[in-house]
């Protein structure tokens, strides 16, 4: 496997947390920080929201300070793509990534997205446009393409290679299947062989078992990790310590695992405002404990709670009585 560097920053893990919409924000990404120093992206960023100023959007983008966070960025016009790209770097992004991999239908029918897969032309001027538009590295996030009649994810690879690309992560469906069936990780070994730079495996990674045998099947140089993570901030550093051999498993009990939801938590009260925050923690707090004993009883108290004080109270008594 090669060393996983963007530009001049070497990365400290190989294991990466995918940008997901929602779900990757300041909170979560706090939360999993605590476990250790991994590559993480934002929310994906429509880039005429970016260049519109719009706050949310920028709320998003301001919460990209950490040293090692990325901003994913998603559109269909090359030149809209370079400007919310420059905006970024003038906000102090460290590192960018083009989204060519999103597969939900009010992405696609913008040509942005897993969309411009079929498009091969447009999608080597978006990638040129925006590498050239700026001095950090860019990295690209794909599927295999847009159907299986259509897996052209090594011609995308060789162009986002030529074009500037730093490093590249496949997710291993096609847009197609959108998230059904199992990733195929054999088809990303096509990839890897095309490339030199780091191609980073990705779908259906929940734990140590399937990440050893993602990077088996692909010959990868790194796992994304996605929904695998939601309720289980400490699984990139398990799989992390696994694939360095490092013999240091985190233990997680029914005690720590109130913990460290209680901080999450606290995370999503600190970020947003109290409507937002409250919705937020609740879906939180049913990844925490998804299939727990009294899992449904417990779900009806959570999805009663109206502030903050409510979701601890909820919290300490699914303790007491588990």
């Amino acid at each position: 496997m090669l060393d996983l560097k963007l530009g001049d920053t070497q990365l400290k893990s190989r294991v990466i947390l995918a940008p997901m919409s929602g779900l990757t924000d300041l909170p979560f990404r706090k939360i999993v920080r605590e476990f250790g120093d991994f590559l993480m992206f934002s929310e994906m960023i429509a880039s005429q929201a970016m260049i519109r100023h719009v706050k949310r959007t920028y709320k998003i983008m301001e919460s990209a300070e950490d040293y090692f966070t990325s901003v994913q960025i998603v559109g269909a016009d090359p030149e809209v793509m370079a400007e919310a790209a420059r905006l970024c770097t003038d906000l102090g992004v460290r590192f960018l990534d083009i989204n060519m991999g999103c597969p939900i239908r009010k992405i696609v029918k913008t040509e942005s997205g897993s969309a411009l897969m079929k498009n091969e032309r447009l999608a080597t001027k978006i990638l040129e446009s925006v590498v050239s538009a700026v001095s950090i590295p860019v990295t690209l996030k794909m599927r295999l393409g847009w159907d299986t009649e259509h897996r052209n994810s090594p011609t995308i690879a060789k162009i986002a290679e030529n074009s500037g690309i730093q490093m590249i992560a496949v997710h291993g469906r096609t847009r197609s299947q959108l998230y059904s069936g199992k990733a195929n990780w054999e088809e990303i070994r096509k990839v890897k062989e095309m490339v030199k730079i780091p191609i980073i495996v990705n779908g259906d990674i929940v734990d140590i078992i399937s990440a050893k045998k993602a990077l088996s099947e692909s010959g990868a140089d790194g796992i994304m990790i996605g929904r695998g993570a939601l309720g289980s901030p400490w699984l990139l550093a398990d799989i992390h310590n696994f694939i360095e051999n490092i013999s240091n498993e985190y233990e997680i009990n029914l005690q720590n695992k109130f913990e460290i939801s209680k901080r999450h938590i606290e995370y999503i009260f600190d970020f947003y405002e109290q409507t937002t925050a409250v919705n937020l923690s609740k879906k939180a707090l049913g990844h925490y404990f998804k299939g727990t004993r009294n899992a449904s009883k417990y779900r009806q108290k959570i999805n009663t709670i109206a502030g903050k004080a409510q979701v601890c109270e909820a919290l300490n008594l699914m303790l007491s009585s588990l």
